[in-house]
């Protein structure tokens, strides 16, 4: 499949876009023009656009869309607000007029009823935004929510849903085979789920 990875740059999408392509896929990386490349695989296609402002067609061509990217829990609020929500709610646009087949979000654990008066709370707020629009979009979806991320590249040793402990971790290693399993299996379809590295 050809797959569009929105955060492609980041710890977690470097990580996905080299295991979509030990899956035979053909990972697209979303990017920015300042972003730095470096990290992926020296031919990865590259489509350049900002998730602030989003060229029409962004995902022509695409058989799914792999959501990746975050402003990150110490971004001020307006720019939260034009990543998490407005940007992954209009790429979600885009992949319905696109006609893609599956939309993988990457979220976080909380998302599904954020506290407003936490630290996190309108990183949390803005995910949760973002995943009800997914859900209502028409498109076949799959919503992972991870607790807190580390560096580490995981055992593929996971929990999912109610046996996910809130204040575990989850290793991105483990988060981007998920993503990229969420992709392609159909036990996933529709699918929303917490998760940590066991």
């Amino acid at each position: 499949m050809k797959i569009l990875v929105a955060g492609a740059t980041g710890k977690t999408g470097t990580r996905l876009v080299n295991e979509l392509r030990t899956r035979s896929h053909a990972p697209i990386a979303l990017v920015r023009e300042s972003s730095d490349t470096s990290k992926l695989p020296v031919d990865t296609e590259l489509r350049r656009a900002d998730l602030t402002d989003l060229p029409e067609g962004v995902c022509d061509d695409c058989d799914a869309v792999i959501f990746a990217a975050g402003s990150g829990g110490d971004t001020d609020a307006e720019m939260t607000e034009k990543v998490d929500r407005e940007g992954a709610k209009d790429l979600v646009d885009q992949a319905v007029s696109a006609k893609i087949q599956r939309f993988v979000m990457l979220s976080s654990a909380g998302a599904e009823d954020p506290n407003l008066d936490s630290e996190m709370g309108h990183y949390l707020k803005a995910k949760h935004d973002a995943d009800e629009h997914l859900k209502h979009s028409g498109l076949s979806f799959a919503i992972l929510r991870p607790v807190k991320l580390t560096d580490e590249e995981g055992e593929r040793n996971l929990r999912f849903g109610q046996e996910v402990q809130l204040d575990a971790e989850a290793a991105r290693g483990d988060v981007a085979s998920v993503l990229a399993d969420a992709v392609e299996s159909s036990r996933w379809e529709n699918k929303v789920a917490r998760m940590q590295s066991a």
